[in-house]
C-alpha cells in the first residue's frame, strides 16, 4: 500500500501515466480505419455499431471492474484491460467476416471497462485530495496524447503497409502497457485474493448514487464524442482532409494544452464553474463542426472541441472523486465510466442511425449534439444544487 504523496510528481504516478498513454494509443490507433474496413467487408450499414458494441461491453463490465478494484486491487484490474487489448489485436486479422468483426468489437470493449476504472482509483490514491484536479489533468494529458498520436499512427501504418500490420502494432502497444504495470506498487489497503464470488454483482454494486451529479454531466457531454468517433472520418474526407486521423490529432493537442491548467483551476475555483465554461464551449464546437465547409474550418472546430473536452474531462473526474467515499472509490469510478460509455454508445448509435452513408446528414447529427450539450449546461446552471465543496 502507498500513502498519498505531497506532490503528484512521483515515480508511481509517472508509471501509471505512461501505461495509460500506451493503452490509449493501442485501441485509438484503430478508430479512423475501422469504418472503411467494415465497409469493405460489406457492413457499411453497421458503422454505428463499431463504437456502440465496444462501449456496450465496456459499460457492462464496469460494475465488475469497480468491485474488483475495491477488493483485489487496482493493478490486477488494470492488467486485465491491457491484456484484452493485446489479444484482440491478433484476433482482428483472423475474424474477417462482418459478424466476426462485430463480435470482436464486443470483446475489445472489455479493455476500457477495466483499465480506466482502476487507473482513476489508483491516481486518486496516489495524491492528496487538494490536488485531485491537477492529477487528473496531468494523467489526462498522457491518456489524450495516446488518443492524439494513435489515430495518426494508425492511418499512416495502414497507408504504407496494411491494416493487419496496424492490428499487430496495436497489440505491441498494449503489451508495453502491461510490462509497465509489473513495476507498480499496489495502493489498495487490505486487498483480497481473487475468488469467483467477487464476480457476483448485486444492485448495490452497480451504481454509486453519491456521484450522480457528475454522472449526468458526463453522460450528456460524451454523446458528442460517440458521434465524432462514428462519422468524423467521413466528414473529414468529404471536406478534403487527406489524413483521417488529423481531426483527432488537432483536438487532442489543444486538449493537452488546456489540461495542464484546467484541472488545477477546478481545484482553485470549483468544479461546477469550470464545467459550465467547458459545456458552453463544447456546444459551440458541435455547431462549428456542423457548419464547417472546408478542412480548415473543421480543424478550427476540432481545436475548440479539444479546449472544451480538455477542461471538462479532468474536472468531471475530480468531481466524481470529490463526491465519493474512499472505500467506494472503485465503484464511483465505475459509475462514472458507465455514464461515459453510455453517452459514447448513444452518440454512436444516433450518428449511425442518421448517417448511413448520406453525407448531408452529418451536420444534422452535430446539431443534435449541440442541443444535448446545452441540456447538460441547463441542468448544471438551474437544477443542480451544490453543497459547499471544492
Amino acid at each position: 500500500m502507498l500513502k498519498p504523496a505531497d506532490t503528484i510528481y512521483t515515480l508511481q504516478f509517472g508509471l501509471v501515466c505512461l501505461s495509460s498513454f500506451l493503452f490509449s494509443a493501442s485501441f485509438n490507433m484503430l478508430i479512423p480505419e475501422l469504418p472503411a474496413y467494415l465497409s469493405k467487408m460489406g457492413g457499411a450499414e453497421y458503422k454505428g455499431l463499431i463504437i456502440a458494441l465496444f462501449t456496450l461491453t465496456a459499460g457492462i463490465s464496469r460494475p465488475f471492474s469497480g468491485k474488483l478494484t475495491d477488493t483485489i486491487g487496482r493493478i490486477p484490474v488494470m492488467a486485465v484491460g491491457s491484456i484484452v487489448c493485446f489479444l484482440c489485436g491478433f484476433l482482428y486479422p483472423l475474424l474477417t467476416t462482418v459478424a466476426g468483426f462485430l463480435f470482436l468489437r464486443l470483446i475489445h470493449g472489455f479493455s476500457t471497462g477495466f483499465k480506466p476504472t482502476a487507473t482513476a482509483a489508483y491516481v486518486a490514491d496516489l495524491v492528496p485530495a487538494g490536488k485531485w484536479g491537477e492529477a487528473m489533468g496531468v494523467h489526462g494529458v498522457c491518456f489524450s496524447t495516446g488518443l492524439a498520436i494513435g489515430p495518426a499512427i494508425g492511418s499512416t501504418i495502414t497507408d504504407h503497409y496494411s491494416i493487419n500490420i496496424l492490428f499487430y502494432c496495436s497489440s505491441i502497444f498494449a503489451l508495453l502497457s502491461i510490462v509497465i504495470l509489473a513495476n507498480m506498487k499496489e495502493t489498495l489497503p487490505d486487498k483480497q485474493k481473487f475468488h469467483p464470488t467477487h464476480l457476483k454483482i448485486n444492485r448495490k454494486d452497480i451504481i454509486e448514487w453519491r456521484v450522480m451529479p457528475a454522472v449526468i454531466i458526463i453522460f450528456l457531454s460524451y454523446i458528442s464524442y460517440g458521434a465524432i468517433l462514428t462519422v468524423i472520418s467521413d466528414w473529414s474526407a468529404h471536406l478534403g482532409t487527406s489524413n483521417k486521423g488529423l481531426f483527432f490529432m488537432v483536438f487532442t493537442l489543444t486538449s493537452l494544452l488546456i489540461r495542464f491548467v484546467a484541472g488545477k483551476a477546478s481545484d482553485n475555483y470549483g468544479r461546477p464553474l469550470i464545467l459550465k465554461i467547458s459545456l458552453f464551449l463544447l456546444a459551440i464546437s458541435m455547431a462549428a463542426i456542423a457548419l464547417a465547409s472546408s478542412s480548415l474550418m473543421l480543424m478550427l472546430a476540432s481545436a475548440l472541441y479539444g479546449v472544451a473536452t480538455g477542461m471538462l474531462s479532468p474536472t468531471a473526474t475530480a468531481w466524481t472523486v470529490d463526491l465519493s467515499e474512499p472505500k467506494q472509490r472503485g465503484k464511483a469510478m465505475a459509475t462514472m465510466y458507465i455514464a461515459l460509455e453510455a453517452g459514447i454508445g448513444l452518440g454512436a448509435l444516433l450518428a449511425g442511425w442518421l448517417f448511413i452513408d448520406d453525407i448531408l446528414m452529418i451536420p444534422v447529427t452535430f446539431y443534435y449534439c449541440t442541443g444535448i450539450t446545452l441540456v447538460a449546461l441547463v441542468y448544471l446552471q438551474f437544477f443542480y444544487k451544490a453543497k459547499p465543496s471544492i
